[in-house]
């Protein structure tokens, strides 16, 4: 299986996000084109990186929406249920929590921990605040893969270690430091200032 790099891979989640607006649309077909400009890539390099993984589209004819939508989650793995689990019930936790988008793309929000006394016990949503003390053992029986971790950047590496040795293999990083993981862990960061740094980069004086 040759190694596909990371900024395709990347990519891959915006092509199917807006696929799925225009099936919600009741759009059948769509092209290279059409599709690039919703996403702000262009048509060659949508063209590009989907030839990565076979052939999907007709000249001429564009490319089955349902069809294509239906390849690019079996690629990402989403064609599945995904187990996650969060930890750190601060504000953004409460907001993972709450946030209903992940049922449709892939993700169920199995459990939420934290380890401050006052909030272990306490409802989020359909969730109860389990400590984080038993996070371990919980998710080793449970077999879950994926985590978000939303505690403070000092707390962020001590609980990516308990996560990865109770099997976690990826981490969605909220807190704003990079974590030092083994290999064959993969990490994602979302810091907003970040983002934000980026585009004011931009903005003129």
């Amino acid at each position: 299986m040759k190694e596909i790099p990371d900024i395709i891979i990347s990519r891959l989640p915006i092509y199917l996000r807006a696929l799925q607006h225009m099936q919600a649309q009741g759009k059948t077909t769509t092209s290279s084109k059409e599709l690039g400009e919703q996403v702000g890539v262009s048509a060659a390099q949508i063209r590009k990186d989907l030839s990565q993984f076979g052939e999907f589209g007709k000249q001429g004819t564009g490319y089955n929406i349902r069809f294509l939508s239906d390849r690019l989650r079996e690629i990402l793995k989403v064609d599945r249920v995904w187990e996650t689990v969060i930890v750190g019930m601060g504000d953004m936790g409460h907001a993972l929590a709450r946030y209903q988008g992940f049922k449709d793309r892939g993700f169920r929000v199995a459990m939420v921990f934290d380890n401050d006394p006052a909030k272990i016990g306490q409802t989020v949503g359909p969730y109860v605040i389990q400590s984080a003390a038993e996070m371990g053992a919980a998710i080793r029986e449970a077999g879950i893969k994926v985590a978000m971790l939303c505690v403070p950047a000092s707390a962020a590496q001590e609980v990516a270690n308990k996560l990865i040795e109770a099997g976690v293999v990826a981490i969605l990083n909220y807190a704003p430091i990079n974590l030092n993981v083994p290999p064959g862990v993969r990490v994602q960061y979302l810091d907003p200032s970040i983002g934000l740094q980026r585009m004011t980069y931009y903005i003129g004086e």
